[in-house]
């Protein structure tokens, strides 16, 4: 019973961690336990029944984060609890599909209340709450709002904001608990609506006031897709806070310090942790350029405009790649591109042009130190043997990666990282 009800999850779980093997075995009792080889394992024991498992993930190319390690561990917690309220036979169909809805729901609740815990069920509210909301349009116009879940002293928190450009109204009598009813007025979700505006709360979920920007100059694309406001806010509101948000494409983000982020996306739950590009990209390109990328990407992916990017091998003839290019040979496509040739990724990513660079059509080439050597590039695949195929990108990202690291952002979404001609890590 417990490896038929850990299958209805199986896929669910490999998913989470960007396309891991993952498994679930019955081992002797009393017989000691294994060490993880290194990060590239986890090994977690669990109990059903008085019976000992042992639950087994690999990812050979990326080493896990400490975010995902206890991610997982939160939700083979929840999983243990689960199967003890549904072992009974006749309810097996029950508990498969209580796993298949809710377990990583009730996994991101465990993981946000930290070491609270008495507070799982006001944040389990909380995210039902806004996953319902994420439906909701208003005039045609899909619902977004967020809050900033403070985790020190208020009056500590209202103080940390005053020399910044932000606007504290406090609710005063008017405060109260978020309930079902809380969207109930359209105004709660249009006058505040996470964009320029946010519900302020305790850890219980009790609407204390609302913060909105007051900063004079309008935030760059990148920077409001990527919530890196939020982050900024994050750093005073104590630790373990969060900011949860539907975003303008009807997602749930929750956004975590360190430019961690948790994003309920078609379904089901998925982690963008920076950790995992720093890997990947170590000793390939430089930690700055790393920190800049990342956050484009996000952007990338949140808005659904796809791109491929490669991180170049020293050494690489972009001639050998190169079939074409998607400005072909006119005089004005070039000059656009030898305007960006040689710039860093720090300095296109601050004047904006990043972004609209790699949503361009075509390959985007940049070097170890961050330097954009070239975009737009039409890539000739037929150079390169047992490619993983699909569509153009997939294909074309695929190729690329035997002269260096690629990562691939797909138009309805998903990120993909590849080495080698081999897809690595897929989040979304």
């Amino acid at each position: 019973m417990p490896k038929t009800a850990f299958h209805a999850i199986e896929n669910s779980v490999s998913a989470f961690l960007g396309g891991a093997r993952v498994s679930l075995t019955e081992f002797e009792p009393g017989e000691d336990v294994p060490e993880a080889k290194d990060h590239r394992e986890i090994l977690v024991q669990l109990k059903f029944d008085k019976v000992p498992f042992l639950f087994k993930a690999n990812r050979d190319e990326l080493a896990f984060t400490t975010t995902e390690i206890c991610f997982i561990q939160e939700l083979l917690t929840a999983f243990e609890g689960l199967y003890g309220g549904f072992s009974a036979e006749a309810y097996a169909a029950h508990f498969r599909t209580a796993l298949l809805t809710s377990l990583t729901d009730i996994a991101v609740a465990r993981y946000l209340r930290g070491d609270r815990k008495g507070v799982f069920w006001p944040v389990q509210s909380l995210i039902q709450l806004l996953k319902n909301l994420s439906y909701q349009r208003y005039e045609g116009t899909p619902a977004t709002t967020g809050f900033l879940v403070y985790r020190s002293q208020l009056d500590d928190f209202i103080a940390s904001i005053k020399t910044s450009h932000y606007n504290w109204f406090d609710l005063g009598k008017e405060r109260q608990r978020i309930s079902a009813n809380f969207f109930r007025n359209p105004l709660t979700y249009r006058f505040v609506d996470g964009l320029r505006a946010l519900f302020v709360c305790d850890i219980r979920m009790n609407v204390k006031g609302t913060i909105q920007t007051g900063s004079p100059s309008p935030r760059k694309s990148v920077e409001q897709l990527a919530w890196r406001d939020t982050q900024a806010l994050l750093g005073k509101a104590g630790e373990a806070a969060f900011a949860i948000f539907v975003n303008e494409v009807s997602e749930v983000e929750v956004v975590l310090d360190g430019g961690r982020l948790l994003v309920w996306r078609k379904g089901g739950w998925g982690i963008y942790d920076p950790d995992i590009f720093r890997e990947f990209f170590a000793g390939k390109l430089d930690k700055r350029s790393v920190n800049f990328l990342v956050g484009s990407i996000y952007a990338l992916s949140k808005s659904r405009h796809g791109t491929v990017v490669l991180i170049a091998d020293d050494g690489t003839d972009l001639d050998t790649l190169r079939k074409g290019s998607v400005g072909g040979h006119g005089s004005l496509s070039r000059a656009l591109v030898e305007h960006v040739r040689g710039r860093k990724l720090g300095v296109l990513e601050r004047s904006g042009e990043l972004s609209r660079i790699l949503s361009s059509d075509g390959l985007t080439v940049i070097n170890r130190k961050g330097e954009l050597l070239d975009t737009g590039v039409i890539v000739d695949t037929s150079q390169v043997k047992g490619l993983v195929t699909g569509g153009g990108r997939t294909t074309a990202a695929s190729a690329v990666s035997h002269f260096g690291l690629v990562v691939k952002v797909s138009e309805d979404g998903p990120v993909e990282l590849y080495r080698a001609g081999k897809q690595v890590y897929r989040f979304g």
